[in-house]
């Protein structure tokens, strides 16, 4: 059975953060071919909307069609009203998220997390939006930890992302929590985007340019990822890109948002999931091959970051049941 996914627009809504919630999840697929996801756009008033482009859009669906959603998304507008200046939901709008089901995720894309904000579902969350708007969210919605310089964040049953590209990530990242990164990477793939930009690497704020003779850490990153099976020291790392220890973890955190020691883990934490959804290998290979060394060490991190056992993640991705000696 496909999960239903609803999009609800406004006058203003962008036509690629529409369009790209269809194109992800509509090109999710089953082992079998069969779609994943049922994707269908509703508005407060069914009828023309209003987009920032020079074309209007016709939304048959009102928001009955939220009702029955599993997830919702939220774009941002270009017709900003006083959910966005005063941090107040206007009564219809209101009305219409009080459709959505208890238990259904809702997700925002851009600065439609003022939407989320002034709805009161992002107190007490961590939360992101645009890095040109975080001022005036911050202002708004004080009662909000918001992480200003990340792609997306994961509140469990709610979501946001900072940009019109990073709702692409934030889409994938819901596919693959839903159906893991075989069927996430496929998507990928077909809609020719990168597969997975960690949530908490850096927006693409506007930093001084640095001189043309100054490298970054992208050789280092390339080089770990063929290394993830060995310890890595930071003095290694440093030294791919001719650079000190300092210097180097000072440009990593300005150019991906976090330490290299915490990027290792993610990526080691995801080396391991893929190794669970696509091989046969006992979880003791696999601990040893995405470098956490022991069974023991994986457990540990992969329970730390999704909140479940290797075994437990294979059989859910791949019906290998618990018990499975593998």
């Amino acid at each position: 059975m496909s999960t239903r996914v609803a999009v609800l627009v406004r006058d203003g809504v962008m036509p690629m953060e529409l369009g790209l919630v269809h194109q992800l999840f509509g090109s999710a697929r089953s082992a079998c071919g069969e779609p994943l996801y049922e994707v269908v756009t509703c508005a407060i008033v069914p009828g023309v909307i209003r987009t920032d482009a020079d074309f209007p859009i016709h939304v048959e669906r009102g928001p009955d069609a939220l009702a029955c959603a599993d997830t919702v998304v939220l774009p941002a507008s270009h017709e900003p009203d006083e959910t966005e200046t005063e941090g107040r939901l206007p009564s219809a709008l209101a009305a219409a998220l009080a459709r959505i089901p208890e238990g259904a995720r809702i997700a925002s894309i851009c600065t439609g997390s003022f939407v989320l904000g002034a709805a009161g579902l992002l107190d007490g969350r961590r939360a992101t939006t645009h890095w040109k708007s975080c001022d005036h969210f911050r202002r708004l919605f004080p009662q909000v930890e918001l992480v200003p310089d990340v792609l997306y964040t994961d509140d469990g049953d709610v979501l946001t992302s900072a940009g019109e590209a990073s709702g692409i990530d934030l889409c994938l990242h819901l596919i693959r929590r839903d159906h893991g990164a075989a069927v996430a990477n496929e998507v990928a793939r077909t809609t020719v985007v990168p597969p997975h930009r960690e949530g908490g690497q850096a927006q693409y704020i506007r930093r001084p340019v640095p001189e043309p003779q100054v490298s970054t850490t992208a050789r280092a990153r390339a080089w770990a990822l063929e290394h993830l099976d060995r310890p890595l020291a930071l003095r290694e790392l440093a030294a791919q890109d001719s650079l000190s220890v300092r210097t180097f973890t000072r440009r990593f955190r300005d150019e991906v948002g976090i330490s290299p020691l915490q990027w290792l883990t993610r990526q080691r934490v995801e080396r391991a999931r893929q190794l669970l959804e696509e091989t046969d290998l006992p979880v003791e290979k696999i601990a040893c091959d995405s470098g956490f060394g022991t069974a023991a060490s994986l457990r540990q991190h992969l329970q730390s970051e999704l909140g479940v056992s290797p075994s437990a993640y294979r059989a859910t991705f791949r019906g290998v049941p618990r018990s499975d000696p593998r």
